[in-house]
């Protein structure tokens, strides 16, 4: 039996998640794809974006798309760092890389900066939240 259910309406709770997800991006192991790497950092990117929705009480919206995130929080008066806006990158990693053949396979290089970003993101959404 599950425990109590996690409110959504809490940024920790997002917050929480945003780490897991950049835990699980870092755990390479044998026959795990950068790809699917790639999509927990994105995971992470995403969850520490709508952390900071929550925590203004701003409408969370559906999407994966980092860009329209980190868009719709300016729109509301938050003032979104110059570097923050390379993750828009990340977005690609929720869809398009997950499928065979859709993409070239992510490199090694293009990992670690996926996570550099995710890491930027979820650093500046725990200073949003405090």
């Amino acid at each position: 039996m599950r425990g109590n259910k996690r409110s959504p309406d809490n940024p920790a709770e997002w917050i929480a998640r945003a780490k897991s997800s950049l835990t699980l991006s870092s755990t390479k192991t044998p026959g795990v794809l950068y790809e699917d790497l790639c999509f927990q950092v994105q995971q992470a990117a995403e969850k520490a974006l709508k952390a900071v929705f929550v925590s203004r009480k701003i409408p969370n919206p559906y999407t994966h798309d980092i860009n329209a995130l980190l868009s719709g929080l300016e729109q509301h008066g938050i003032a979104i760092p110059e570097p923050l806006w390379r993750a828009v990158t990340l977005t690609s990693y929720a869809s398009d890389t997950r499928y065979p053949g859709t993409t070239s396979p992510v490199t090694k290089e293009e990992y670690a900066l996926a996570v550099r970003l995710a890491q930027d993101i979820l650093l500046w959404a725990e200073e949003q939240v405090g």
